[in-house]
């Protein structure tokens, strides 16, 4: 479960019935005419039309409320503001704090109805990334153990670490100590040009990192977003962080029941690039097919995932991560090359907070990697691991590996995954169960009649 902290979204106010013609939602509708004025005015509470000075009689313009007033000083002239998802587009021209008012000229026309997104790609806002109703939608997610959290419009690493240290204190507070209680994770929405700017540092302090096309499509030059998609997955592979491909991805679908080409090739492409997940939007939340969608979506990725499984000749590892995480990125890595020697179609991990899974899988394996867990809520948060599978397991009796080793191959073939005389490669520390004891790595022969472990660990 993905909890989306919607963040400082800035809305027209209320266009009241009888200010232009009537909306088929209710409501007021105004329409922006390309080479007219539209204002923005602090303090009102409806959208009402008035007289233009030093104009023709009977010449009238807009004047809009807000739901983030101070953009009326933020906003500078020459700055774009953008209605509607960038369906109606506007130039600055003039801002006025002794009135409140913020004048703009269309560029580009449209229909304007109450509760509208704006965006302020060319302005610094200072909104928090985290609003008051933010704040009361995570005290929500960390009494219900959402699995992990989505923080809108990030512009900073440290909005980031904000978010995470609130949820440290407050699972301290309730007593949760545990290797999934200690917080949420965190996935970084990427869909502002000021997170692109301090994108590494954004990432560092991320557990999870999501492509959010949309709002990045309006906020920047369109022909920049695919650069954009490329870079932000690299930038996640580089550290070993789990990265999401959102929005747009089957959009016709929405009314279809079959994507167009150009979509099936962008689902690939996300793959290709090294994309652990892609994730629809409308075409589930409002579309016609959810069902037909997400079949067809996970079709093309098993088709990609088999190609990308037979051109892909190299392990590719973060190559950026912090000193404690040295040995389990050393063994992850090594545990690529041995799979590749010995044909190896399987991989397996006990992975207890899971960090061992998290590595394993940003190697790019082209097998399965069966990742254990005596934690329910790290198991499901594995499921993101592009290749994982996560297993939520009590460890053996004794906590040995031999017995770990035969529940491996038992469960493996319960899937289907192993026929005998093929290699399993195995990773796992002592204690099993407990996090961050990964230190050996090991080969099992499907079977065999000795286990890889002997009753001497």
């Amino acid at each position: 479960v993905l909890g989306d902290l919607q963040g400082p979204k800035i809305r027209v106010g209320k266009i009241p019935e009888g200010v232009g013609s009537a909306s088929r939602s209710g409501g007021g509708t105004i329409e922006a005419v390309c080479g007219q004025d539209v204002v923005f005015k602090r303090g009102i509470k409806e959208a009402f039309y008035r007289e233009v000075v030093n104009a023709p009689a009977g010449t009238r313009e807009p004047v809009l409320p807000v739901t983030y007033e101070a953009l009326i000083g933020e906003v500078k002239q020459g700055q774009r503001v953008l209605i509607n998802d960038g369906a109606i587009r506007m130039l600055a021209v003039e801002s006025n704090s002794e009135l409140g008012e913020l004048r703009c000229r269309v560029i580009v026309g449209g229909p304007i109805t109450s509760g509208k997104g704006i965006n302020l790609p060319q302005s610094d806002i200072s909104a928090p990334a985290i609003t008051d109703r933010d704040w009361e939608c995570v005290d929500y997610a960390v009494a219900n153990d959402f699995d992990y959290l989505a923080l809108s419009f990030v512009r900073r690493a440290e909005e980031v670490l904000l978010l995470r240290n609130k949820m440290i204190a407050m699972y301290a507070a309730k007593g949760d100590r545990s290797v999934g209680g200690s917080w949420i994770p965190i996935v970084s929405k990427i869909e502002k040009p000021q997170a692109l700017t301090n994108l590494e540092a954004i990432v560092e302090a991320s557990d999870a990192i999501m492509v959010a096309r949309g709002d990045l499509g309006v906020e920047m030059d369109i022909a920049q977003v695919p650069v954009a998609q490329k870079r932000i997955v690299a930038a996640a592979a580089k550290q070993g962080k789990p990265c999401i491909v959102a929005t747009q991805m089957l959009e016709t679908m929405i009314d279809n029941t079959s994507p167009t080409r150009a979509e099936a090739s962008d689902v690939v492409n996300a793959v290709f690039d090294g994309a652990d997940a892609v994730m629809l939007s409308a075409e589930t939340a409002t579309g016609k097919h959810p069902a037909l969608v997400v079949e067809t979506m996970s079709r093309i990725v098993a088709v990609a995932e088999q190609r990308f499984a037979e051109i892909n000749t190299a392990s590719t590892p973060p190559t950026t991560y912090s000193p404690e995480h040295l040995q389990t990125a050393a063994l992850a890595h090594g545990a690529w090359h041995i799979s590749r020697d010995l044909k190896s179609p399987l991989i397996a991990c006990w992975s207890e907070g899971g960090g061992t899974a998290r590595y394993l899988s940003q190697n790019n394996f082209s097998v399965p990697i069966l990742a254990f867990s005596t934690d329910a809520r790290v198991a499901r948060r594995m499921a993101l691991y592009c290749g994982v599978i996560p297993v939520c397991s009590p460890p053996p009796k004794d906590r040995a590996l031999h017995g770990w080793n035969s529940m491996v191959v038992e469960m493996a073939r319960t899937l289907a995954l192993v026929r005998d005389n093929d290699w399993i490669v195995m990773l796992a520390g002592r204690p099993l169960g407990k996090a961050r004891a990964t230190n050996a790595i090991a080969v099992h022969q499907v079977g065999k009649p000795v286990p890889l472990y002997d009753d001497k660990d």
